[in-house]
């Protein structure tokens, strides 16, 4: 590897790699958000598609197929398809938790309104199922509808769950898996499946793509909170200001006395946040040593991610999918 490509984010190299397949793929992503009847359909689609998003699922289930050794074209639909399941899934959460931003940008719903994100939704869940009845495959539709029910039950789960102190850490998994590792998984089996790989290949893949997908939002969740070392910054404490539950707040709650709970249940269950909240949160996640626990959590499932991929063939696509998951934990190392 050269220094320039030792260099460059993992998922840089991912898609120079697979740069034609990628084109391939945004072609059939334009083709098929587009509708004859309904031009509000492709507008909104366009405004979150076209967000600048870096594609990381869709790229797992080209650099899985490609790896395998596929030279079809079947991976390039199963990518798109990975890409309208991600794309419905954010246009209805971003309804559900009342959002007015995504990636710097206005949301769709504050853009539009919330029918036309749930409706616009519901038309790109239905396009992914076209794509993925195209490739012919019951295994691969199996996977995909199997994962778009998890995803919708962690969706339904967090809902329930959310500002309940009594929501434990196997519930916060259950949550994660289906917000997050779901769909990282099955864009990574679905790829293996359609090459043709063997069975034990295509259980790595699935193994990689879960354990990816639960360290990605464990981090995501440490860094809402400064990461590892709690430093307070411009973006620190959303989460607690929108009382979501995340692994080291239920980790300080099941430690915490009964002045600690009293705290989290005014802050987090009753909603009534006052000046230094935050900072007496923070002082209380680091007493209990519960963000470096949660670092070392997400830094676990990396390890699980690349273990999975040392049982994959010798291929620079495997490389570049091991050193996905340093850079995942990087952020936080």
């Amino acid at each position: 590897m050269s220094l320039d490509e030792a260099s460059t984010k993992p998922h840089d190299r991912l898609r120079s790699y697979l740069a034609d397949d990628l084109d391939a793929v945004n072609g059939l992503i334009r083709a098929r958000m587009a509708s004859d009847h309904a031009p509000r359909i492709p507008e909104v689609t366009a405004h979150l598609v076209e967000a600048g998003g870096k594609r990381i699922r869709p790229m797992m289930t080209l650099a899985a197929a490609r790896m395998c050794g596929y030279d079809g074209d079947a991976h390039q639909k199963l990518a798109a398809t990975v890409e309208f399941i991600h794309t419905a899934t954010l246009l209805h959460d971003d309804v559900v938790d009342e959002s007015g931003q995504r990636r710097g940008r206005p949301t769709a719903n504050l853009l539009w309104d919330n029918k036309s994100s749930v409706l616009v939704g519901d038309y790109l869940f239905a396009r992914a199922f076209q794509l993925m009845v195209e490739t012919e495959s019951l295994t691969v539709l199996n996977i995909l509808s199997n994962a778009a029910a998890v995803i919708a039950e962690g969706e339904v789960l967090q809902m329930t769950a959310a500002q309940s102190l009594a929501t434990t850490e196997e519930i916060y998994t259950q949550v994660i898996r289906g917000k997050t590792a779901a769909l990282f998984e099955a864009a990574t089996e679905v790829g293996g499946v359609i090459s043709g790989a063997p069975e034990a290949q295509v259980r790595a893949l699935a193994t990689y793509g879960d354990a990816l997908g639960m360290s990605f939002q464990i981090v995501d969740d440490l860094l809402d909170w400064g990461g590892a070392s709690g430093t307070m910054g411009k973006n620190v404490g959303d989460d607690f200001r929108e009382r979501k539950l995340t692994l080291p707040v239920i980790r300080a709650v099941a430690r915490g006395d009964e002045t600690e709970r009293a705290f989290w249940t005014r802050t987090i269950e009753k909603g009534r946040q006052d000046e230094g909240d935050l900072e007496q949160a923070m002082t209380l996640l680091q007493r209990h040593g519960v963000l470096e626990e949660t670092r070392d959590e997400a830094l676990r499932y990396a390890g699980l991610a690349k273990e999975a991929m040392a049982e994959m063939p010798d291929h620079p696509l495997r490389d570049m999918l091991a050193d996905l998951a340093d850079y995942v934990v990087a952020r936080v190392s």
